[in-house]
């Protein structure tokens, strides 16, 4: 079973050999933890993962090898998650009873609503139509169904919330993962300006053969290696409804990387704000002001957005509609200044493009990069770079 696991390892790209192997069975022949799951999930990333980056991967591999293998010493005596039963509880709506739910109306309407529920409620309910809940049709809550409404807690289940009051977790994506096709790379190469830039450690044959033959001996030239010289700004939209795309935006991440090599990349959860962040793991701790990226990096730079633009409307046309936090500014605001700045911009939507107009919000961004939207297939990308490559 170890060997397996080692094995398992290895293929994914961790670089897991003998030696933590051999470590990893000193620690359980000196019993340094208690026989329990949990623990030894904690020894063996402690003893095989040795870059964070490498986290998500060791996760996917130990569920895959334990899968089935570890189970409660008693299945028969196994406590039931409450959130289970709870989920038992949650009242189902016809499509018919949907419809005739109606929102609370603005903005503004909904968020003085909380404000009055929060001060007066005073304990739990469920399955209720006015109060903070679960279950039900309460705009304020969780597990229920509103056309609009707050989510406190629980997970996204309708995707109709305008606003979450929930820490969630992010994971960054892998810059090491191969492409499954070369296509991607080839669409992103329409996007290159050559120049040979920087320091001259590349041998120059060709001069050198003409100075030799010029001066009657040995004259070896040297020039500066030949780089795509095209600068790029990648901002890529993260969590909530982006992660069934994870996989692809990880391709087309790691095939920017190996084609540009004056690339910077942030991270964004649904619209750009005052703030951005290059780790997923700090993104409340370590964040950038979006003012030092547009002071940072010169006009010269290509601005391309990830993200599936799938979000209340009041998160781009509203200060403080952001699901997260409490924002000063509109996206709106923040997305003229980005576009203004970098006038060579384009998003790129992995969402289907049959179904853009089944979202308001997806209009919206559409409108605020001048229609410069095109989806994450091969001919949305090769259609994306030839625009970025226009002169203006």
């Amino acid at each position: 079973m170890f060997l397996n696991f080692l094995d398992a390892l290895r293929a994914a790209g961790i670089p897991a050999g003998p030696k933590e192997h051999l470590v990893l069975l000193e620690a359980l022949d000196g019993e340094v933890i208690d026989r329990s799951a949990e623990e030894f999930y904690y020894l063996a990333r402690a003893t095989y993962v040795k870059d964070e980056g490498l986290l998500d991967r060791f996760d996917q591999v130990f569920a895959q090898v334990f899968r089935g293998v570890i189970t409660p010493a008693d299945p028969g005596n196994a406590d039931i998650p409450a959130d289970w039963l709870e989920a038992i509880a949650e009242r189902y709506l016809s499509a018919e009873e949907r419809a005739k739910l109606q929102s609370l109306g603005s903005w503004d309407e909904i968020m003085d609503t909380l404000r009055q529920r929060l001060a007066e409620q005073q304990g739990r309910h469920q399955g209720g139509s006015k109060w903070i809940g679960t279950g039900g049709t309460s705009p304020f809550g969780n597990g229920g169904y509103n056309p609009e409404g707050v989510r406190i807690g629980g997970e996204s289940k309708e995707g109709r919330a305008i606003k979450v009051w929930d820490r969630r977790e992010f994971r960054n994506l892998d810059t090491t993962r191969e492409l499954g096709t070369r296509n991607i790379k080839v669409a992103l190469r329409r996007l290159r300006r050559f120049a040979r830039e920087g320091a001259a450690d590349e041998l120059d044959i060709d001069g050198t053969i003409a100075g030799t033959a010029r001066q009657g001996w040995l004259d070896v030239q040297m020039r500066p290696e030949r780089r795509n010289a095209v600068k790029l700004l990648l901002f890529l939209d993260v969590g909530g409804s982006m992660d069934p795309f994870v996989t692809l935006c990880e391709e087309l991440f790691s095939a920017a990387t190996a084609e540009f090599k004056n690339l910077e990349f942030f991270y964004f959860h649904n619209c750009p704000y005052e703030g951005v962040w290059k780790d997923n793991r700090r993104r409340f701790a370590e964040r950038t002001p979006t003012w030092d990226v547009l002071h940072k990096y010169g006009h010269d730079y290509k601005l391309v957005f990830v993200g599936d633009a799938s979000m209340s409307p009041y998160e781009i046309s509203h200060p403080h509609g952001s699901v997260e936090h409490l924002n000063d500014e509109s996206g709106t605001v923040w997305l003229q200044r980005l576009t203004t700045t970098y006038p060579a911009a384009a998003w790129l939507n992995p969402l289907p493009r049959e179904q853009w107009n089944y979202t308001a919000s997806v209009g919206m961004i559409r409108s605020l990069m001048a229609d410069r939207m095109y989806p994450l297939t091969l001919a949305g990308l090769d259609a994306a770079m030839r625009e970025l490559g226009r002169k203006r």
